[in-house]
């Protein structure tokens, strides 16, 4: 029974395959400080007026965005090309290929939805729909 015993608490850390990089306080910290930067100059940009142009100020607040996810991804979640044989690094790859088809094909799908289903023009060259308004 003691040979089971020490068979059982005999295995360190590394037996059981734990070689996992789990960050230090230096980097959660550097994490947490590069996050709150990256949330607060969007904050900002927004409150101050500072663009005055409304679209490219969500282009600038998309890239804010992708680059806080990949603070969150390096820093929190420790994703890189070590992290499980590469195994992490690949499925968000393919998850991010996913993701892109899915939502392109979406937007074209609606897109052409919408383009298609306009009224069409009617005989005295106003739409369908300013003939529908003009009905009693």
């Amino acid at each position: 029974m003691s040979a089971h015993h020490d068979h059982e608490h005999g295995h360190g850390h590394g037996a059981h395959g734990d070689s996992h990089d789990h960050g230090s306080l230096k980097s959660y910290a550097i994490g947490f400080i590069l996050s709150v930067i990256l949330t607060a100059i969007p904050f900002w940009l927004v409150m101050g007026h500072v663009i005055k142009d409304s679209s490219t100020t969500a282009f600038v607040i998309l890239g804010f965005a992708a680059v806080q996810i990949v603070v969150h991804m390096i820093y929190f979640l420790h994703m890189n090309s070590r992290a499980e044989g590469g195994w992490s690094l690949l499925a968000l790859i393919f998850t991010i290929v996913l993701v892109g088809i899915v939502l392109t094909g979406s937007i074209w799908v609606m897109y052409h939805l919408n383009h298609n289903m306009m009224p069409s023009m009617g005989p005295a060259g106003s739409s369908s729909v300013q003939q529908m308004h003009d009905m009693p």
